[in-house]
């Protein structure tokens, strides 16, 4: 029976069949903070000799971590008795901060094509896993990842998302040495033993494949065949489309190939690995300017080019021939096994993969699989995930797969968006919407005095955000983003439609929707307020919902708020503060010319609308007013030359020690109207004072870029 052992090693785990003398390792068990210095010819580990437990082919017992760099280690696996206990063991890091660096970027298939020459030193050795020490400690109660390669079967395939997943999961990574010949069904079984091992240690914990091409049908025969463990499956351009792809014609022209012209192999593979210009892109500042983006990417693609060649090393020509005829027989295992998958499956899918037909494989996966979405990523080759525009973490956070238990916990499992995120979602993402917006926020201080900037916020929780929802809810992403800049993460109440899988078809690209997700937003529903309010977060509210945020012509800045008290007595209950705002600029920059009214006109528009509200999610009854539940749809908008986007956060309002709210309906109803007529009277207050703007239109505001620093804010009316 296969045994797998977990080992660290810095920066990754290079196996060889003999232990290099002169190297200094330091092995620490992780059930132990103490460790020992030793020579590498003379480590001993739970009482054996290292070098004896190689001369025996035994295992090592234990979970080691060597943490000097250039180690080299025996590849030999150990036992995973150790591995059961590990819940006891393991000391973990403390929940991430807000904006916390996730590495993304600082590395680039350059360090994956530098680390691979030393691991793929010829050893002798089976199959075996490895955690990177870049991946650090998880955060605490972290599911366990395990990353099964492509082609490669390196096993550095997340080399550019190490250190993000670290923070996350329990990285293990399979490394299948490059003249190992286990068949398909030997490898499941290798995977297989460890998934239902550490499924026994945390029973009511999800187990994460990631498979990358070859390792999506492992992933998927694994999961076939353990249909009641809970598994989450993320398949990047997984190869069950061997049978219809370019690389099934290469094998009889391989075969054939003389010896001679060997040398060709390495060109066909850098074919095969993916784009180029994709790869380079990686570690290129997202805000340069465009000369100096060009400058870089011509630096980086002259350094990478040349190493492609050593794809020769890591799959030579006899490795490819065994490889693709694995990859046969593991296209037809897995394919005649989908009906037995019930794990979630989220598939990755290239636009330009020219190695598989992997958009068309994600449509069948799709439709074959019982639970499965589909990320499709247009301009990506074949190698996704070593490709600029992909961090793997934020599309399994942006998908809802996120999770550290047997259902999604929307509070607990929230992992704060990182830096990476914040300047791509903001730059790249809605980067156009906040240039032409150029949101001016004030807030007022205790004494009543309007300030610009966000200095009147509580920084402490439990605080609840309530206000005006713009049309189409544009304000939201300036919002978000002001507040993160003060290092306030805004978990904002959004419609359950964005969460239940309603707006997802076939062709799906990761989105708005999806990036709303990865800063925090969540479904609006009373347990959700309750829990975020008691774990003293900053909550956003809307009472008017989607009836505001889809209002009908010449109903700008008309509040549609329920009779009832959504929100007082909870926020009376935890002691919140309770912050009232109003927004303005919709008129600024788009007129509405067709309303859900006119929509309903058009024949055949009308029955989509119509199926489509039929099978939304209801959150609301019609006995609560005008903010009845209302149908969803999407209207139609002239953009105008764009003016700018106004918030005023009102005097915030304290509900600690007005226990009476609780009880009191006349005085939570009270209160409530208080909060209402504070949102209108800050839309009115911004309605008027915008009119003394001078950079109000983006035609100033621009020249004003023009001539002062970009980080510099554009000054606005005096409050």
């Amino acid at each position: 029976m296969a045994s797998v052992s977990s080992f660290r090693v810095s920066p990754y785990f290079l196996t060889n069949s003999e232990i290099k003398g002169g190297f200094r390792v330091r092995i620490q068990s992780l059930g132990s903070r103490d460790s020992t210095v030793l020579s590498s010819d003379s480590i001993v580990l739970n009482g054996t000799s290292f070098t004896k437990q190689k001369e025996n082919n035994g295992f090592i017992d234990g979970v080691t971590r060597v943490e000097e760099e250039k180690a080299l280690i025996n590849g030999e696996n150990g036992r995973l008795k150790s591995i059961v206990q590990k819940k006891q063991m393991k000391d973990v890091s403390k929940d991430l901060e807000l904006l916390w660096d996730d590495g993304y970027g600082t590395k680039t298939v350059k360090d994956y094509l530098d680390v691979a020459k030393e691991i793929i030193r010829p050893d002798g050795g089976p199959p075996r896993w490895f955690c990177p020490l870049e991946c650090g400690k998880p955060r605490k109660n972290s599911p366990t990842l395990l990353f099964l390669p492509g082609m490669d079967g390196v096993g550095l395939g997340l080399t550019l998302h190490h250190k993000a997943v670290g923070k996350a999961f329990e990285v293990w990574c399979l490394h299948i040495p490059v003249y190992d010949r286990t068949p398909f069904e030997g490898l499941v079984k290798f995977v297989e033993e460890t998934v239902r091992i550490q499924h026994a240690a945390s029973p009511n914990r999800p187990i994460y494949l990631v498979g990358d091409s070859f390792g999506g049908c492992l992933a998927l025969a694994v999961a076939a065949r353990n249909p009641k463990i809970d598994l989450v499956l993320i398949l990047a351009n997984p190869a069950t489309s061997f049978g219809r792809s370019q690389l099934q014609p290469l094998l009889p022209v391989l075969e054939a190939l003389p010896n001679g012209l060997h040398n060709a192999v390495p060109y066909l593979l850098s074919f095969v690995m993916g784009d180029p210009l994709k790869m380079a892109m990686v570690d290129i500042e997202y805000r340069l300017p465009p000369k100096s983006k060009i400058e870089q990417l011509s630096s980086n693609l002259t350094t990478l080019l040349p190493l492609l060649s050593g794809l020769a090393d890591i799959i030579p020509r006899e490795t490819l021939l065994w490889k693709l005829k694995l990859l046969n027989s593991a296209a037809a295992y897995a394919n005649s096994r989908l009906h037995a998958v019930k794990a979630e499956v989220l598939v990755l899918a290239s636009g330009k993969d020219y190695m598989l037909p992997s958009v068309d494989e994600a449509n069948r996966l799709k439709s074959s699989l019982q639970n499965c979405i589909v990320r499709l990523f247009k301009d990506n080759g074949h190698t996704i995930l070593l490709e600029d525009g992909i961090n793997l973490l934020t599309i399994i956070k942006g998908t809802g797969k996120y999770r550290c238990s047997r259902r999604l916990d929307y509070v607990s499992d929230f992992v704060p968006p990182s830096m990476s995120e914040f300047k791509y979602g903001f730059d790249e993402v809605v980067g156009l919407l906040r240039f032409v917006t150029g949101a001016a926020m004030f807030s007022t201080l205790d004494d009543g005095r309007i300030v610009r900037g966000l200095a009147g916020i509580p920084k402490e929780g439990p605080v609840l955000l309530v206000g005006y929802h713009m049309l189409m809810g544009l304000e939201l992403y300036p919002l978000v983003e002001a507040f993160l800049r003060e290092n306030i993460a805004l978990r904002g109440l959004a419609h359950p439609v964005l969460f239940n899988g309603t707006l997802e078809s076939s062709s799906t690209e990761f989105s708005l929707q999806d990036w709303m997700k990865v800063m925090g937003a969540v479904p609006a529903t009373a347990s959700n307020i309750f829990r975020l309010l008691s774990t003293k977060s900053h909550v956003l509210l809307y009472p008017g919902g989607a009836r505001e945020a889809l209002h009908y012509k010449g109903e700008e800045y008309k509040l549609f708020w329920p009779n009832q008290q959504e929100f007082v007595r909870m926020a009376a209950r935890f002691g919140a503060t309770i912050v009232p705002f109003g927004s303005v600029g919709e008129d600024d920059i788009a007129e509405l010319v067709l309303d859900y009214n006119d929509i309903r006109k058009i024949p055949f528009v009308n029955d989509f609308v119509g199926e489509r509200s039929r099978s939304a999610v209801r959150i609301r009854d019609e006995i609560q007013g005008e903010v009845a539940n209302q149908e969803m749809f999407i209207p139609g908008l002239l953009p105008k030359v764009p003016g700018r986007f106004y918030f005023l956060f009102g005097k915030p309002i304290e509900t600690k020690g007005k226990e009476e709210l609780l009880k009191d309906r006349d005085y939570a109803n009270e209160l409530y109207l208080q909060v209402k007529s504070e949102v209108k009277h800050s839309i009115d207050y911004l309605l008027k004072k915008r009119k003394q703007d001078p950079y109000r239109g983006i035609i100033d505001r621009t020249l004003y870029h023009a001539i002062y620093p970009p980080w510099r804010d554009v000054p606005a009316f005096d409050p």
